[in-house]
């Protein structure tokens, strides 16, 4: 199965942008070549600007705390598992301290740092970062990978409260809601909102259709278009039916 994951409201989006940003960064740190190194700096940059957003910080933690008081009412509830509401309770308070503990803008130390901003300036330029441009650069290159690797993790500390906040909100959405199993007709798929509220929606196919959901949403429908996925034609609807899970996530 393929997952497809589109978000409904500009903080979502920002939260999965964040996340796909992170897990990239943690693919090439984990290897040893200088080239997947650049990479990971250069991923490093851009989740320095997605954490950049003024109201980042203020949004998880209101969010956290929301989450909070809506898991601690359930402690009456039977069908909830204690030892698994306090593994989450846990986590959402660990995560809401440290973040409470983070002061001042996030990410400031890297913008402090003349160095780095110079690279970060130059990575926006078509191969800006050769080693002519910036050999202090290629010299940092050049060193072993685990001084490297060391660096590139003290760049990353100041994110990692937000990246601890953002996997528990996440965790918590994704798992908020139950999967429908639908069918669409010749490739289209409408479905009426009538008053529901989701702040993502998640589409499941088996990777066996050579097609990808188009979708589009408002407070009003739904609509999914699953086009072609042969990369050198222009898109269009394919004319098969299409069996598929949707998910309408909301915290």
């Amino acid at each position: 199965m393929i997952s497809y994951e589109y978000p409904l409201s500009e903080r979502v989006r920002t939260l999965l942008r964040f996340e796909d940003l992170y897990e990239r960064v943690e693919y090439f740190l984990a290897k040893p070549d200088a080239h997947e190194h650049h990479a990971a700096l250069v991923s490093v940059f851009e989740i320095l600007e997605v954490a950049s957003r003024a109201d980042l910080k203020s949004d998880l933690l209101q969010e956290l705390e929301r989450q909070k008081h809506v898991l601690e009412s359930l402690r009456e509830n039977p069908d909830v598992s204690e030892a698994a509401l306090n593994d989450i309770l846990a986590r959402v308070d660990q995560s809401s301290s440290q973040l409470f503990q983070a002061s001042g803008k996030v990410g400031q130390e890297l913008r402090d740092n003349d160095w780095l901003m110079s690279i970060k300036q130059r990575t926006s330029i078509p191969g800006g970062v050769c080693e002519f441009d910036l050999p202090s650069y290629h010299f940092w290159l050049q060193q072993n990978s685990e001084q490297r690797r060391h660096d590139l993790q003290q760049w990353l500390m100041p994110f990692t409260p937000i990246r601890e906040a953002v996997v528990v909100v996440l965790r918590l959405l994704r798992e908020s809601s139950k999967s429908t199993t639908l069918v669409a007709r010749q490739g289209l798929y409408q479905q009426m909102m009538a008053g529901r509220v989701a702040q993502m929606l998640r589409i499941r196919l088996s990777r066996n259709y050579q097609c990808v959901p188009e979708i589009s949403a408002n407070k009003y429908a739904l609509n999914i278009r699953f086009t072609s996925a042969d990369g050198g034609q222009r898109p269009k609807v394919v004319d098969t039916d299409v069996e598929f899970e949707l998910t309408f996530c909301n915290l």
